[in-house]
């Protein structure tokens, strides 16, 4: 349950603004404004069916010495305190957000998915519960970057850690209303997970061609309200938060970070943001 959580809070962050175009790539170098050596940003998807790494990214992890993921997945305290970020506040549970007959299915819809019923784990922010959804969506066994790249600073004897808590990670999602986040996940259940499956298949059409603009305007029109409408909060202000800390980190040790993809491109993105503190970010070809 831990990944597939993990997995619901980096995925449903793959939002973003349209702005001027970015060369198409995932691996981007950054360089300049006084680092010693360059540190890479790589741009992921949280599932897929292949997460193999080309030789550009284990290039760029010879060259770095420690690896930053959006969190600290190698923290054994990790699922402890996810689980006790997931519950709604103040009481709040799937039931009292919808109508009998939505709950009545819904309940059903995730009995017949993932085993569990909605009383179980009916007091989970149900943007979490539909985390439990995500293979659900790819017709083939689910493969993930952040645990290829794990595997590869596991092997080079390098340190993992995380440009955010899972705190942090969570009240970005607790923003968003309850009631919302509903919705959505009766949305799924009403249609069992056809529309969410297609969109899933297209934006790994849209990933492998490595285009972050187009990628982000897919995730703009997305039906997905959590996709689409809170951008604010999923994407902009972490961005805003992580450069810092990229900036701090990158001084100290040349460093491959590995963010969704999401999070590079745009105005707001951390490219864009990277280049206006005066470091040069060029994609590698």
């Amino acid at each position: 349950m831990k990944k597939l959580l993990f997995i619901s809070l980096s995925l449903l962050a793959f939002l973003g603004t349209q702005a001027q175009k970015l060369d198409n790539g995932l691996l981007w170098k950054i360089s300049g404004n006084g680092l010693s050596k360059p540190s890479y940003i790589y741009g992921t998807v949280h599932i897929t069916c292949d997460a193999t790494l080309d030789k550009n990214i284990l290039a760029a992890f010879d060259a770095t010495n420690q690896l930053y993921l959006e969190l600290d997945m190698d923290d054994p305290n990790m699922q402890t305190e996810m689980m006790a970020g997931v519950m709604m506040k103040n009481g709040t549970t799937m039931k009292s957000l919808a109508t009998p007959e939505d709950y009545a299915l819904v309940n059903k819809f995730l009995q017949d998915n993932v085993g569990m019923s909605a009383d179980l784990i009916g007091s989970f922010m149900p943007s979490m519960v539909s985390a439990l959804l995500y293979p659900k969506m790819l017709d083939c066994p689910v493969q993930s970057y952040e645990q290829a790249l794990m595997e590869v600073a596991k092997k080079q004897n390098e340190e993992i850690y995380g440009l955010e808590t899972i705190a942090e990670q969570l009240n970005a999602f607790g923003a968003i209303p309850y009631k919302e986040q509903m919705d959505e996940l009766v949305k799924s259940a009403k249609d069992n997970l056809a529309s969410d499956k297609k969109e899933m298949t297209e934006l790994l059409a849209i990933y492998n061609k490595k285009d972050l603009n187009v990628l982000l305007d897919f995730m703009n029109k997305s039906d997905n309200k959590l996709m689409s409408q809170h951008s604010d909060v999923m994407l902009v202000n972490r961005n805003k938060n992580w450069i810092p800390k990229i900036e701090a980190v990158a001084k100290q040790n040349p460093t491959f970070f590995g963010v969704g993809a999401a999070h590079l491109a745009g105005d707001d993105g951390v490219i864009k943001l990277l280049r206006k503190k005066g470091y040069k970010v060029e994609a590698v070809k």
